[in-house]
């Protein structure tokens, strides 16, 4: 076939197919306008989808009439200036559109009228494209002082083979709302309204600047429990700053549906936040739970690449390694600061559960007395011949309780315990002082304001684990020799990326060095692993050194064996305890980061306000 100059009318059409892939796309790129415009308020309809209209004003800069022709010419933008030389730096990008593609490639797939006036003109200006045709320039009404209004009917009625792959309204429709809260979250100060077929979806109103601002914005879209078990994150490393907020590890989800990442205003979805939150949250949830975040990446234009699709969902990193290591610094520094904070949502799931219910007919029978339950009174405790033993790493503490007084703790503005209180005796503890052990696996301790229900094993599991974790951290892995050292052969590029990072593998326990073009030769590997399969581990951290940059694998696993671990030499349920033991167990929990969650992300204590529980009686 001989080489053809395809004529405007198909280039527009293919340049439509990458950048409006669905109407959400379109309403991504018309939103993106208005914001580049200065809006302060940005409203959206939407009917059949988008499919049938959509609708997006602002109360902008506007356009003024010689202007709106070469709005919707291809790669005409107001976005990009030249520099004194007269060239573009496509390198540093300011805005959220730079490409000048996104109106003429809607007007080339669909019915496209933009009415705007500029900022201190007296008249208002509409143009009109149907399938690519342009019509004259003419005087419009227009509501407001200044802005524009753009309006796209029938999308894709140009390319009906397009229409075939839309799906179902509903679905066009939520991935609209979808779009709307991404771009409502990246800009807190800027009012958005939603209406899907006539009816109010969102109505958001513009908040603060900064982080208060931010977090009723956030607290609008994904809930208010949200603002409730939000750690707020404020990190620099190097010129990039990350700030947003991080849920909880115990207030988490099925998928990572909530996980969003803005890039200098931008709304992206990449890999990377996947992969940082994963090592941040290694500790605290299970593989199949995923932490909730908003997360802001801000730094030099010149750093990141947003001209890498031409939807712009996605950005290159000049330096990935950087950026993900302060993702994951600035998360484990905001989850330990949470030191043993647990969800609200967990006490709200108790309180649920514990409502009274009547069933007509049925008399109320008591509980057997005594099964399972373990209590002293003020004159002193009665351990049974189960409760002599002491728990294991728990006895010193509890016999230098006893002859010491009670440190002084802050915690939701209680007043400091006396410095004579006795340990055991004082409520002004975070967790409060234990009363009682229900079935031989629950602490009852009672607070100043509340109750406090302990899951023993669940929180001495996490406290032996964080003494492993430290262990680990205050010196090398011990290691153990293979009797005959082992070649595991790879592709040249990861054997390469591999050997380099022997000295890091190294200190956790895996001692390898070079062999050749495309093996490593691995003489030792972490002694907590026992026997291992050498060249699937080895062939694991490869993969992750060549998707994340950090051996992903040695550490998650040497994690999950400190994991397995601590669970086997933690106190297990249907262990008696004494009263020093008990309250040692809620002091160690109270001085231990991250003991308000065991490994897998299960709570490992439920708090309950005195205020709710007089509810549950009716006394409130």
């Amino acid at each position: 076939m001989p080489i053809r100059r395809l004529p405007p009318e198909t280039v527009n059409r293919i340049a439509a197919g990458e950048v409006v892939e669905r109407p959400a796309s379109a309403v991504k790129e018309l939103v993106e306008n208005a914001l580049d415009a200065g809006a302060s308020k940005v409203e959206v309809q939407a009917d059949g989808g988008g499919l049938t209209r959509i609708l997006v004003a602002d109360d902008g800069s506007g356009l003024a009439a010689d202007e709106l022709p070469l709005a919707i010419e291809r790669h005409a933008t107001s976005k990009l200036a030249p520099d004194a030389e007269g060239d573009y730096d496509l390198l540093r990008i300011a805005t959220l559109g730079f490409r000048g593609e996104a109106l003429p490639s809607i007007g080339s797939v669909a019915r496209l009228t933009i009415a705007s006036r500029a900022r201190g003109a007296g008249e208002a200006y509409a143009v009109q494209v149907e399938g690519g045709a342009v019509a004259p320039v003419a005087p419009a009404a227009f509501p407001g002082p200044h802005g524009a209004r753009v309006e796209v009917r029938d999308l894709f009625y140009a390319t009906p083979a397009r229409l075939k792959f839309m799906k179902s309204d509903r679905a066009e429709a939520l991935a609209i709302t979808e779009e709307i809260k991404r771009q409502a979250m990246a800009h807190e100060a800027v009012g958005f309204a939603l209406d899907l077929d006539g009816r109010r979806t969102l109505r958001l109103p513009a908040e603060a600047r900064g982080a208060e601002g931010r977090l009723a914005r956030l607290s609008a879209i994904m809930g208010r429990e949200f603002s409730d078990n939000a750690l707020e994150i404020d990190q620099e490393r190097e010129g990039v700053r990350l700030s947003g907020f991080a849920g909880l590890p115990t207030f988490n989800r099925g998928n990572a549906a909530h996980q969003y990442l803005f890039v200098n205003g931008r709304p992206v979805r990449d890999r990377l936040l996947q992969g940082a939150l994963r090592a941040a949250y290694a500790d605290f949830l299970a593989r199949d739970r995923h932490p909730l975040a908003a997360l802001y990446v801000e730094l030099d234009p010149s750093q990141v690449d947003v001209n890498v699709h031409p939807a712009k969902a996605e950005v290159r990193f000049r330096d990935p390694g950087l950026v993900r290591g302060l993702i994951v610094g600035g998360l484990r520094h905001a989850l330990a600061s949470a030191g043993h904070r647990a969800s609200t949502t967990v006490a709200a799931a108790a309180l649920g559960g514990l409502r009274p219910q009547s069933y007509p007919g049925q008399a109320y029978v008591p509980p057997p007395s005594g099964a399972g339950f373990s209590a002293w009174s003020s004159g002193g405790w009665t351990p049974s011949a189960a409760a002599a033993q002491a728990l294991p790493g728990l006895s010193e503490v509890s016999a230098r309780a006893e002859t010491q007084a009670a440190p002084a703790y802050e915690h939701r503005g209680l007043a400091e315990p006396a410095a004579a209180a006795p340990v055991f005796d004082s409520v002004d503890f975070p967790l409060g002082a234990a009363r009682a052990q229900v079935h031989e696996t629950y602490i009852v301790a009672q607070t100043r304001d509340g109750v406090v229900i302990v899951d023993q094993h669940a929180a001495h599991e996490r406290l032996v684990y964080e003494r492993m974790k430290a262990e680990m951290a205050g010196g090398a892995v011990a290691r153990q020799a293979l009797l005959l050292p082992e070649v595991v052969e790879l592709d040249p590029a990861d054997a390469e990326r591999v050997a380099a990072r022997a000295e890091e593998l190294a200190q956790l326990g895996l001692l390898i060095e070079p062999f050749g073009p495309g093996a490593v030769l691995v003489r030792e590997t972490p002694a907590l692993l026992g026997e291992t399969d050498v060249a699937g581990l080895v062939r694991d951290i490869a993969d992750d050194l060549a998707e994340a940059g950090q051996a992903l694998a040695l550490k998650e696993r040497l994690e999950e064996v400190c994991g397995t671990m601590a669970c086997h030499g933690s106190v297990r349920s249907g262990r008696r305890l004494t009263a020093p033991e008990m309250n040692a167990l809620l002091r160690q929990m109270e001085a231990t980061p991250h003991s308000g969650q065991c490994n897998h992300g299960r709570p490992t204590y439920v708090e309950l306000k005195l205020a709710d529980i007089e509810r549950l009686f009716g006394r409130r």
